[in-house]
């Protein structure tokens, strides 16, 4: 059963009860399914917006800048940082809550670190569990930033409104981020570090790619290509305008609830997958177990052997 009280003080504005439900939902506890569904019907007003690219690119710098500008405006934000878990102890590094310490006084901005775990995609496998409390929290705007592990953080475009894909001049991350699907998820390119000499270059391969895209494959929306410094700011406010154009173009053709219900569909299917997976690695670890002594011993196949399992557990 839930802490008593502990759902109304999140909806109330209560950092502490966030951080405490938010906690208990990454360290898996049993709890989690009544959290949810108390805090859920809270939710669902707030926009997200998704930050991938390479590590280094300067994402939480990018973020940190962001946070600026919708803090001028009286948003309230909730930031999800996504961090490689240390070998050690399986937590996150935290290098995120570093680079964003300025705005950890800022009653308006709840920053969470949370570690990968060894979860592939970019993001932590309770990372929009997470984003749900923040929104239940009253934040207006939820920003995820990825592990920054390369191309496969594909995850993002199934929790974020809006994504954001930051490159790096000189690296090769024009061509690299462009394959294995980052093309798809990204709504915007962002090249970061804008005074390296081969910015401009990096977005000229870029635009080149999405100019061959776009002929072979036409979309109504073409990610644009803004080019930012973290460090000063520069850029960011038009990197701020194409997300609201992005915004205004989901809303008025109707793809933004088309996402959202596949990102509602996604958390469905992984909170599911995660719970049979439980459940299978219980039957098969199991002491003796006769299924897989079978196998052990050639008398029965592994596909099988999976096969029968699965009838088990239906």
């Amino acid at each position: 059963m839930v802490e008593n009280g502990l759902i109304e003080r999140l909806r109330s504005g209560d950092r502490r009860a966030l951080a405490r439900v938010i906690s208990k939902i990454e360290d898996g506890s049993p709890e989690t399914p009544e959290i949810i569904s108390e805090l859920y019907p809270s939710t669902g007003g707030a926009y997200s917006l998704g930050f991938t690219g390479p590590p280094g690119v300067g994402k939480s710098s990018l973020i940190g800048q962001l946070i600026k500008l919708y803090r001028r405006e009286g948003l309230k934000i909730g930031v999800v940082s996504v961090d490689p878990s240390s070998p050690f102890s399986q937590g996150a590094i935290l290098g995120d809550r570093i680079r964003l310490a300025e705005h950890f006084l800022d009653r308006g901005v709840y920053i969470r670190s949370m570690g990968s775990r060894g979860h592939l995609g970019g993001l932590a496998a309770t990372s929009k569990l997470g984003a749900l409390a923040m929104e239940a929290y009253g934040v207006d705007l939820v920003l995820y930033e990825t592990v920054g592990v390369g191309q496969g953080e594909v995850e993002i475009a199934s929790a974020a409104d809006t994504v954001v894909v930051a490159l790096q001049p000189g690296s090769g991350d024009a061509v690299q981020a462009l394959k294995a699907g980052v093309m798809e998820v990204a709504d915007i390119f962002c090249v970061n570090k804008a005074d390296h000499p081969q910015a401009r270059g990096t977005a000229a391969q870029v635009r080149s790619i999405l100019e061959i895209g776009q002929e072979l494959n036409p979309r109504p929306w073409v990610p644009p290509i803004v080019m930012t410094r973290g460090d000063s700011g520069e850029g960011v406010e038009e990197l701020k305008e194409k997300i609201e154009e992005h915004r205004a173009f989901l809303e008025e053709s109707g793809e933004l609830k088309t996402r959202r219900r596949e990102s509602l569909k996604g958390t469905v299917i992984s909170w599911a997958s995660s719970r049979l997976e439980e459940e299978l690695q219980s039957r098969l670890s199991r002491e003796n177990s006769e299924l897989m002594n079978r196998v052990y011993s050639r008398e029965l196949d592994p596909i099988t052997a999976a096969e029968r399992l699965l009838r088990e557990v239906q």
